[in-house]
Formats: C-alpha cells, structure tokens, sequence
C-alpha cells in the first residue's frame, strides 16, 4: 500500500493517508464522499486513465486504511491534508473533484491555500455551499435532521449505515439502481471509518459554511448534482453554487441519487474527462 504523510497526531505519531496513482499525464485528484474511501472511485479510477490522465485518489484521514487519530476532523485540518497529497506528488495544474463532503474539502482547500498547483474544480453532489439552516440561510437543512443522524450513529452506526447506502443510492421497494453486492461493498467502506471520525466529519459537513470560500475560486468550476439526490437534496446544494461561485458550469442529471458515481458511471466518467481535458463539458442535448 501507498501511503504520503500528512501531519501528526496529538500524540507525536504520524498520520498517513492511503492512496493510489494510476495512470499518466494531466492530474486528476479525487476526494471521496463520507463515510467511505477512496475505493468508492472504482469506475472512475479504471476509466479516467485510459484518457490521457493521471489519476491520484486517497482516503480521508479516519477512513479506510488511512490513520485513524483522535482529532483532526474539521475542514481546515482537511485541506491542510489535500495539501500535503499535492505537496508530495509534486503535482502541478490539477483538475480537483471533489464527491459530496469531498466538495467542502476542495472549496476550504481553494482559499486556504490559495488554489496552489489548481487548475480546474469540480463539485459532484456536494455539501457546498452550506447546509444548516441559520438565520442567514433559510435555505439550509434544519439542524434537528443532523441531529437525529448523529444519535443513530452514537446507538448504532453499523445499523445506520445499513439503511445510509439504500437513500444513498435511491434504493425503495420499486427502484433498484444499484445492487445488493453495490450496497454490502458500500456499508464495508464505512464501517471501516471509526467511530469519532464518522460523527467529526458529518458535524464538519453539516455546520460548515463554504460560501466565502466558494467566491474565491476564479479557475474553470463545474458543478455536477442528481436532481434525486436524497441526501444532500439539490435544492440545498446544486441549485445554490451559482450564488456563490458565478462562472461555474452547471449540470443536472436527470433522475440520479448521490451516488451518482456508481448509477451514471459513464456520464460522469465522459464529464469529468471532457472537463479535465478541455474544461468544457457537452450540452444537455449531445450527451
């Protein structure tokens, strides 16, 4: 296994985070969803490369076969560890795609650090620009839905996790998008994260308010959101990144759940190699 350093813990010990690197050429840095890994980019990491493009995806510190510290959960931590990932594989005019909580981390990561070694951003099904519902945004998501995530996590996480992947994916009793091996491999790669780094990042998703970090973004930005989308709902997410980040390409797909990346594999696949390749993605009508 690979593994690149990324800081230490309150303890002295190292942090490392798990990752591979496939491929040659322009770079692509995928940063997976909550709570999974950077398995979760199975499709893409078996596709992209055959496109001229150099693909770096890695688990997120508490995930995984990434170390697992007590701290370290919030998103400034998080972007400091997307730096080092960048920092050490020297990696320069980076196309960043970032899955759901992984969104957050590129946004924070944008105006942390000043979009060094960036050149394109990407946020598919992303917590961007902010989810909780506050005075300021009465278009979040009411605190008392976080919650009541966190208390099924505290009572039963494995439980919780279980019935996570079927919303997840847009599993109900008459749709089945993905199947029950998609799911068992899915609650596999959470169940693998610990306990307080599970509850740390989705309080981190939850409460953290990107849009000030979003409007300092001036690179090619695409946007990517299923219009069924169950846990992070588009007219949270999507539908409100142009507020904040105005030259942003915005794509809808038609009838997909957050977990787009496993139900529209080959459309996400054919965007993100088009924008990471010329930063232009198709009209709706030629894809």
């Amino acid at each position: 296994m690979s593994y690149i350093k990324a800081g230490q813990d309150a303890n002295g010990n190292d942090i490392k985070l798990h990752y591979t690197d496939q491929g040659t050429g322009q770079p692509v840095v995928l940063i997976h969803g909550w709570p999974q890994t950077h398995e979760a980019w199975n499709y893409q990491l078996g596709e992209l490369p055959k496109h001229g493009l150099r693909v770096v995806a890695y688990t997120r510190r508490g995930f995984g076969n990434s170390t697992k510290p007590f701290e370290g959960y919030d998103y400034d931590t998080l972007a400091d560890d997307l730096k080092a990932v960048l920092d050490e594989l020297d990696l320069q005019n980076v196309t960043l795609v970032g899955f759901s909580m992984g969104g957050g981390e590129v946004a924070r990561y944008m105006s942390r650090h000043g979009g060094a070694r960036v050149a394109k951003v990407v946020f598919v099904s992303a917590v961007t620009p902010f989810l909780l519902k506050t005075d300021d945004n009465p278009d979040g998501v009411d605190k008392s839905v976080f919650e009541g995530m966190t208390e099924q996590m505290k009572d039963d996480r494995f439980g919780f996790l279980q019935a996570f992947g079927k919303d997840f994916y847009g599993v109900s009793t008459l749709s089945n998008p993905v199947s029950q091996a998609v799911l068992d491999w899915s609650f596999n790669m959470g169940s693998l994260g610990s306990q307080q780094a599970t509850l740390g990042c989705a309080k981190a998703f939850a409460e953290t308010d990107f849009r000030r970090d979003l409007e300092t973004i001036s690179v090619p930005a695409l946007v990517i959101h299923g219009d069924d989308d169950k846990t992070v709902p588009i007219k949270n997410s999507g539908d409100r990144m142009n507020q904040h980040l105005k030259h942003a390409t915005y794509v809808t797909y038609d009838g997909a759940p957050h977990g787009l990346f496993i139900t529209e594999k080959d459309k996400l696949n054919r965007d993100l190699v088009e924008f990471a390749t010329s930063g232009t993605v198709r009209s709706d009508e030629n894809r």
